[in-house]
């Protein structure tokens, strides 16, 4: 078995580095007890040369492009329990495959209790404008984002502050641990575990985890024009994207022709707009009365629903909501609240607030058109799945 290094790796090839046959034994031999035939360093998943629409345009990558072996890497990262002071809370328990890598509850369980904010979802992360990351955007790109949770008392623990061991600790942990030593190797070509390279590694996998194969995706394909009628679609979903994608109507108009939701949520991405502001959810997660003003970062929209027609977790995020009906009517009468000094302008409307103006028939359109953005791969290929025989 060849190792390899990262530059040959994102090219897809394998690189011999000085190793003896025993070494490599060892490495399969190692590589097996732990994942089985989840992870074949001779024969790795397609993570850098998945299809991408042409359409699809925005890429947060940057300098750190989408390697097989990195993405690999950053799978095991991403399900490893190890990487929390307990041994017991990992990436992968709060961001679940099964719900597009959110999760079902308000408030996910860390290692000293609950986290602070519902957990997003994360796929088609990488399909966005926006580079900074969480609902606050405090991470200034998803690399600074992806060790953050592990450096987060109440999430996986290793803070470094209150009597917390902090992520140097960790690090040697890691060192320790046969199946890193062999991993690092192969990406890195030594063994080395630094902060940067798990960082890297860990936002190549979750840059790798997109979802292109919805209906909606089916119907660009087949007209290439968001504005025109998808033949694969019902009068009612294009009816949905009509509104989705035209701007609201006048107060004085007397026909409802737009809900204006194109403004702040993109498509055909739907990620968004890096200018948004506050959409009128105040109140921080698990609280009556403490408000949140911070949250301005929220997912993609694809894959809002599973592809059995079920939500995926909770909506926004204090998870206040639980079905897109009641997110459409959030946004259909929007009063300014004075406690929110950070509402979108697109949403105060001068300080008069909002209404749409749309009937329960046009709600249901928008909600039958957001249905349409659900694929079905991402739920269930193995590449995103947990790689661990037993974790």
């Amino acid at each position: 078995m060849a190792l390899c290094i990262i530059d040959a790796c994102k090219k897809g090839q394998l690189t011999p580095i000085a190793t003896t046959t025993t070494a490599a034994s060892t490495t399969t031999t190692t590589i097996a007890a732990a994942f089985g035939s989840n992870i074949n360093l001779n024969s790795l998943e397609n993570y850098a040369a998945q299809p991408i629409p042409v359409y699809i345009t925005r890429d947060n990558s940057g300098n750190d492009p989408v390697t097989n072996a990195g993405a690999t890497l950053g799978r095991v990262l991403f399900y490893d329990k190890n990487l929390s002071i307990s041994n017991a809370v990992a990436c992968g328990s709060c961001h679940k495959q099964s719900m597009a890598f959110g999760d079902s509850v308000v408030q996910s369980t860390g290692v000293y209790g609950l986290t602070t904010r519902h957990s997003m979802r994360l796929v088609n992360a990488r399909f966005a404008q926006e580079v900074r990351f969480f609902w606050d955007k405090r991470a200034t790109s998803l690399e600074d984002q992806t060790t953050t949770p592990i450096q987060t008392h109440n999430e996986m623990g290793y803070s470094g502050l209150n009597g917390d061991p902090d992520i140097t600790v960790l690090i040697a942990k890691l060192q320790n641990i046969t199946y890193y030593q062999q991993l690092f190797t192969f990406v890195y070509g030594d063994a080395t575990i630094t902060q940067a390279r798990m960082q890297s590694a860990l936002a190549q996998f979750i840059r790798s985890i997109q979802s292109f194969d919805s209906r909606f995706d089916a119907g660009m394909a087949a007209v290439n024009n968001l504005n025109q009628d998808f033949p694969n679609f019902t009068a009612q979903e294009n009816l949905g994207k009509s509104l989705f994608l035209s701007p609201p109507s006048p107060p004085n108009a007397g026909l409802v022709t737009g809900a204006g939701c194109q403004t702040c949520h993109r498509a055909p991405e739907f990620d968004v707009d890096p200018n948004a502001q506050d959409n009128g959810i105040i109140l921080a997660a698990g609280s009556t009365t403490v408000i949140d003003l911070t949250n301005i970062n929220p997912p993609s929209l694809r894959n809002l629903l599973n592809p059995a027609g079920k939500v995926n977790g909770l909506y926004m995020h204090n998870g206040t909501f639980n079905n897109l009906l009641a997110v459409i009517n959030h946004y259909n009468q929007i009063t300014v609240d004075p406690a929110n000094t950070n509402l979108d302008p697109r949403l105060a409307k001068g300080g008069q607030g909002q209404n749409l103006r749309l009937s329960l028939a046009q709600e249901n359109a928008i909600v039958a058109f957001l249905a349409t953005l659900s694929g079905n791969d991402v739920y269930t290929n193995k590449k995103w799945g947990n790689p661990f025989l037993s974790n």
